[in-house]
């Protein structure tokens, strides 16, 4: 797939061939999810209300609901594309009737009062200037004892940790059979519209909502995963 410079987006072709293609981007994407659902079991119960930010093809909403198929718990994925949505649909019929995804701009929604929310690199995506005030929205929407699960790409503390970082993760798109000149293109189209808080940053805008009980449950180079109970 061909992007210009500062264009990248989740629309058009992308939402067919983003399961595929984010296990060759995102290291140990699937591991990852699995990690998640494990999680979910400390914070999941009867009447829980689950929701997942940027769910896109629903794969880890409905890893979920599957290991919770026996419980009553509302599941709820937010994505602002509508293709995205139609596509998850369309992978994972299995629980149509449990999953419940809102084509809606996270930043403008209100949430239910809630055991588990869940974002899988989408913060990252969002306006630097709106993420406190979601993050803000996420600690009051959990119930107390209720977790945040936040997973990030994240820019090193200083210049030659950050070459570093991303030496080792070219080197991994490249394993994964990514040539040169994909990488490059797909590093210019993600100008402006990616933009990753270093972990100092990311753990600044939780504190700042209120959470305090904060742990690092992943970290590969520069993707890194935090639970954070309220």
């Amino acid at each position: 797939m061909k992007f210009k410079n500062s264009s990248w987006n989740f629309r058009n072709k992308v939402p067919k061939i983003f399961s595929s293609h984010i296990k060759k981007s995102i290291p140990l994407y699937s591991e990852s999810h699995n990690l998640m659902a494990n999680l979910s079991d400390f914070f999941l119960k009867e009447k829980s209300n689950c929701i997942d930010i940027g769910s896109s093809t629903g794969t880890l909403l409905n890893m979920i609901a599957n290991r919770h198929k026996n419980k009553k718990i509302n599941f709820y994925g937010i994505e602002i594309v509508k293709e995205m949505i139609k596509q998850a649909e369309k992978e994972n019929k299995r629980f149509k009737n449990k999953i419940k995804y809102l084509n809606k701009d996270v930043k403008k929604i209100q949430f239910p009062k809630s055991d588990l929310i869940i974002s899988c690199y989408t913060i990252q995506f969002i306006e630097p200037k709106y993420r406190q005030q979601l993050i803000n929205k996420i600690y009051k929407s959990l119930n107390w004892g209720g977790a945040f699960i936040m997973f990030e790409k994240i820019r090193a503390s200083d210049a030659r940790f950050q070459d570093i970082y991303s030496l080792l993760y070219n080197d991994f798109k490249i394993k994964n059979k990514f040539n040169e000149k994909e990488i490059i293109n797909k590093s210019r189209s993600l100008k402006g519209v990616l933009e990753p808080f270093s972990d100092f940053g990311n753990l600044g805008l939780l504190k700042r909502s209120g959470f305090k009980d904060i742990v690092t449950v992943f970290h590969w180079i520069s993707f890194k995963g935090y639970l954070c109970i309220k």
